[in-house]
């Protein structure tokens, strides 16, 4: 699958319009057939016998009364339900931020339970449309009609499993789940596993290449972009990645020389759009999950057990890549490297994920006790000299906010303390002890009873 052909699939996915109108033509699919069954004489189904009471069993006007009211109560549940959820999600995005919505946007559950609702509607209507009375040589679907009372019974269902599911999908734990997923899934598609990693070359700085086309950058078809340069017997190093906004005319690659068709084939293998997408950007979900902890440390919200939740989450990740290696970001075909990629390295990582959230913590004690807890929990895990100096710089970083900005002595020395354990496990010099929880003047283990 080329990376256009992905990234056309993942725009796929923002609308919503997508999946309800597949499931409306399966209906109106649906209510033909269901019809043409009865027209056909080949249904089996004989209203008048002994064994046809599970079905319907009335005349035309009573066929189109319920038909009736099955039509005009779908479609006011419908535009009533996600009325009221458009406005609980913009609430919600007041505290978790806009971008979020694009989850639920993205969210096929939602999308389908839309599509039942005016599937069931346009259902109801097809059926209706054949009902005839005496005057009009009558015809009853019964079958048909039979069909829309199950489906009236399937959206009652819905509509009780659609409320649970938005009450629980605007939950800000539930929230930090998802795209805590959606980031170790990053984790695992763009880091490697132990293997040999080919090695990194300086740019050369002679004459630049690249599209006209700007906005952000989404997908690199490395493969693609390598075969060319391949065949050109050429080094070419790419300036950006994705997730970075590349301004129009930017440009966006460097090669040895001036070489006939360059731009084109380099637009062909970068895809631009309006908005990042997660497809090859590892940071896209860290900077979702520091959104919501950013603005549950602002003065309005006020939230720090959300940040120290974000906190726990990114702490995992890290934890997640410990045992596997980030991409070196250079491409290699017959032995020799053709493409160089900058690529997201660990120092940057950490830098999104902690960055923020200290800048916003405004001395926040319990948000930089947790900060510094994550580190230390990662710096346990992780066994690379390079990047525990990075994980000590932000350990350093979050005790040296707790001394300018923690005013109260027993909480600074608290902080200390953790920072304290933090360093001693980083020089091997004691052995992890058991994490603390203050209650009053005493400290009880995590899990022991008092």
């Amino acid at each position: 699958m080329t990376a256009r052909l992905r990234a056309w699939i993942e725009a796929l996915g923002d609308q919503f319009w997508l999946r309800p109108a597949l499931v409306i033509l399966c209906c109106i699919g649906l209510a033909q057939f269901a019809v043409r069954l009865e027209t056909a004489r080949i249904g089996g189904y004989d209203p008048s016998s002994p064994e046809a009471d599970w079905g319907w069993t009335g005349g035309a006007e009573g066929a189109r009364a319920l038909l009736s009211a099955v039509a005009s109560s779908t479609i006011g549940v419908a535009g009533t339900t996600f009325s009221i959820t458009i406005a609980a999600l913009t609430l919600a995005s007041n505290q978790m931020g806009p971008r979020l919505l694009r989850n639920f946007v993205r969210d096929g559950r939602n999308q389908i339970v839309l599509g039942i609702f005016l599937g069931t509607f346009a259902y109801a209507l097809m059926v209706l449309r054949t009902v005839r009375t005496v005057a009009e040589q009558s015809f009853v679907p019964h079958v048909a009609v039979s069909g829309a009372v199950v489906l009236a019974l399937l959206c009652v269902g819905t509509l009780v499993w659609f409320v649970h599911h938005v009450a629980t999908s605007i939950s800000v734990e539930t929230v930090i789940d998802a795209v805590h997923r959606d980031l170790c899934r990053a984790v695992e598609d763009h880091t490697l596993t132990e293997a040999d990693r080919p090695p990194s070359l300086q740019p050369p700085g002679h004459a630049a290449a690249g599209p006209a086309e700007g906005g952000y950058l989404q997908v690199v078809d490395s493969g693609s972009l390598a075969d060319w340069a391949k065949e050109q017997n050429i080094v070419l190093h790419l300036r950006v990645r994705p997730g970075d906004h590349v301004p129009n005319g930017f440009p966006v690659a460097l090669l040895p020389s001036a070489i006939e068709g360059a731009d084109e084939a380099i637009g062909k293998a970068l895809t631009f759009g309006r908005r990042p997408a997660a497809l090859q950007d590892l940071e896209y979900s860290v900077r979702q999950l520091v959104e919501i902890a950013v603005r549950a440390l602002s003065p309005g919200i006020n939230d720090p057990m959300t940040a120290a939740s974000v906190l726990d989450h990114l702490g995992d990740a890290l934890c997640r890549i410990a045992p596997r290696h980030l991409p070196a970001g250079v491409t290699i075909r017959d032995d020799r490297v053709v493409l160089v990629c900058p690529v997201t390295n660990y120092d940057g990582l950490c830098d999104a994920m902690f960055h923020m959230i200290r800048q916003n913590a405004a001395g926040s004690v319990h948000v930089l006790a947790r900060m510094l807890d994550v580190l230390t929990r990662v710096a346990e895990v992780e066994r690379r000299r390079d990047r525990a100096a990075t994980l000590c710089r932000h350990a350093g970083l979050a005790v040296a906010a707790a001394r300018r900005d923690v005013a109260e002595p027993s909480d600074l020395a608290d902080l200390d303390a953790r920072f304290d354990r933090f360093t001693a496990i980083q020089a091997g010099k004691t052995a992890p002890r058991p994490a603390t929880l203050t209650r009053g003047n005493s400290d009880w283990p995590v899990g022991a009873v008092p």
